[in-house]
């Protein structure tokens, strides 16, 4: 039996399309680089309308997520990352498809049962442990400065 295993992972090697690793580098460098300049020149544009550096620094994260949305809605941003790979999937703006994504998907099926019960499908695991390995986290901290 684990013939017929070996022999068919070797036809499946053979067969697999080999993945341009370098390539698929190079372009999430660049779209990853692009978006963080997106973001800088959103800093200098809104410094330069006379907003306070708090606010600047709120304004650039909703504006992506806002412009990553509406990019969602149109079917745009998964064809940009279908090229761009994960340099589109790593910024605030990967986050913010995850989550319009789904809902988008959804949303034939309701509010409640549609949107509302799938829009975290992907997001949420994320969420959730992004949340939890915090709290671990500053509970280390915490105990390491009692001791300290």
């Amino acid at each position: 039996m684990s013939v017929n295993k070996e022999k068919y992972k070797k036809l499946a090697d053979k067969r697999a399309v080999k993945s341009p690793i370098v390539k698929n580098c190079v372009k999430a460098f660049l779209t990853g680089g692009f978006i963080c300049l997106v973001g800088q020149l959103l800093s200098t544009l809104y410094t330069s309308l006379g907003i306070d550096a708090d606010t600047v620094k709120m304004l650039i994260p909703v504006t992506l997520i806002f412009v990553t949305a509406l990019l969602t809605g149109f079917g745009l941003f998964d064809k940009i990352a279908k090229h761009a790979g994960a340099g589109t999937l790593v910024p605030i703006t990967g986050f913010a498809n995850a989550v319009i994504a789904p809902a988008i998907d959804n949303k034939a099926e309701g509010l409640v049962l549609g949107l509302g019960a799938k829009i975290f499908i992907i997001a949420g695991p994320v969420i959730l442990y992004g949340t939890f390995a915090s709290a671990l986290y500053g509970a280390v901290l915490w105990i390491v400065s009692l001791f300290g």
